[in-house]
């Protein structure tokens, strides 16, 4: 199977020879990423690293979606948004809430009554769902188990 890298430089070259600016602009943000990340490190970059990248150049265009959308520019809100729907497409599989909501009443019902605190459910969660899950989310339905 081909790396995240090895995969967005022949989408790269697909979007160039489609002319589409745009997918061209995001692709190359996304391997600029790597680069950035491997001279950071001073070593290859391993899947999980590139993930990483990936992931964290998805919620920068989230967030920046939401500043633009309550800074009433729709115009920069839509790019962010098509840009993050670019990068999304190469992120694995997202769990869904009720899976999402099974792996944390889990997690509750592992940890004894004592430490059932967001921090201790959050710890042991989180790594099962690393990549798979928004961990705003997380943390929304950890808080509404809790409080239960």
């Amino acid at each position: 199977m081909a790396t995240y890298k090895e995969r967005i430089a022949t989408d790269l070259k697909e979007a160039m020879k489609a002319r589409d600016q745009l997918r061209v602009d995001t692709l190359r943000s996304a391997l600029s990423g790597f680069t950035y990340k491997r001279s950071e490190t001073g070593t290859d970059l391993s899947d999980a690293d590139e993930l990483a990248v990936l992931q964290r150049q998805v919620k920068q265009r989230t967030d920046s979606f939401n500043e633009f959308q309550k800074g009433n520019r729709p115009e920069l809100a839509e790019k962010e948004a098509r840009e993050r729907d670019i990068l999304q497409v190469y992120l694995p599989a997202q769990k869904s809430a009720d899976d999402i909501r099974a792996i944390v009443q889990a997690a509750v019902a592992s940890l004894p009554a004592e430490s059932r605190n967001q921090g201790a459910i959050m710890k042991v969660v989180m790594p099962q769902l690393k990549g798979q899950a928004d961990g705003n989310l997380v943390r929304e339905i950890v808080t509404a188990e809790l409080s239960t």
